[in-house]
């Protein structure tokens, strides 16, 4: 039986200053696909508060099918200042999940952001209240909070200091965790779902829903991942073995979309 033809997505970084009606209306259409209690105002809200968004299109049918917003800031880490780059909304219609091309769009604006203040340390930033997203980061990052095998005080220091700058009413710095209230955005059920199966096989899926054991209703786990040199140089390897072994799959082993 004949493997059903990929389709193939490309990525691209716009600023915020040139994001059309036309493509927040699409991007808002995506959204609401996947979370429950959105309104299109705090979603444009929301934008607006971000430097810019990768938006993932499908070329052959020639649309919009995924996107993930951005913002940079400085912070504090002891006497140091830093750079972040804080990853908000991120969504990707289920029929292209495990695409990497917004991975690399995003590997790629890391580089050049990066390189724009080279000898400053600079840090990914993400919250997540569903695994999919924690794993973008436990599976992509050599140094990164928190982490099922082992801890860092300073990542966890770098998780108060913008939790604190961005979240502050809704943190709670006891349980790292972000609370925003019951009538917080959510992933719709039955989205992103945590099986026996998935606890039982794979260990960071486990630590995240320890961590966050309440994310079904909305709270957030912030995250922090270290953007070294040592991770660019290794990252290009790491994307090439992953993509290799997933060509090498066979057909019963694919998952279903």
């Amino acid at each position: 039986m004949a493997r059903e033809k990929k389709a193939k997505l490309k990525a691209r970084y716009v600023p915020i200053s040139k994001v059309s009606v036309k493509i927040i209306r699409r991007m808002y259409e995506i959204y609401s696909e996947y979370y429950e209690n959105i309104s299109l105002d705090l979603f444009c809200q929301d934008m607006a508060e971000k430097d810019g968004v990768f938006l993932v299109e499908d070329r052959s049918a020639g649309r919009i099918v995924g996107f993930s917003t951005m913002k940079t800031l400085d912070m504090q880490m002891g006497n140091k200042t830093v750079k972040g780059v804080f990853s908000g909304d991120t969504i990707i219609e289920e029929q292209y999940w495990g695409n990497k091309a917004l991975h690399v769009a995003f590997f790629l604006r890391m580089i050049r952001e990066k390189l724009r203040h080279p000898f400053r340390p600079m840090f990914w930033l993400l919250i997540s209240k569903g695994y999919k997203t924690y794993l973008l980061m436990a599976n992509n990052f050599l140094n990164y909070y928190p982490n099922p095998e082992k801890h860092c005080d300073k990542l966890e220091g770098l998780v108060d200091n913008y939790c604190e700058m961005l979240f502050e009413p809704y943190y709670c710095p006891k349980n790292k965790l972000l609370d925003f209230g019951g009538d917080y955005t959510h992933l719709k059920s039955g989205v992103a779902q945590i099986t026996d199966e998935m606890r039982a096989s794979n260990e960071k899926i486990h630590f995240f829903e320890k961590r966050n054991a309440t994310w079904q209703r909305g709270t957030e786990l912030p995250c922090v991942g270290e953007v070294s040199y040592s991770l660019i140089l290794n990252y290009p390897f790491t994307l090439l073995r992953k993509m290799r072994r997933k060509s090498r799959l066979p057909m019963t082993a694919m998952p279903a979309k």
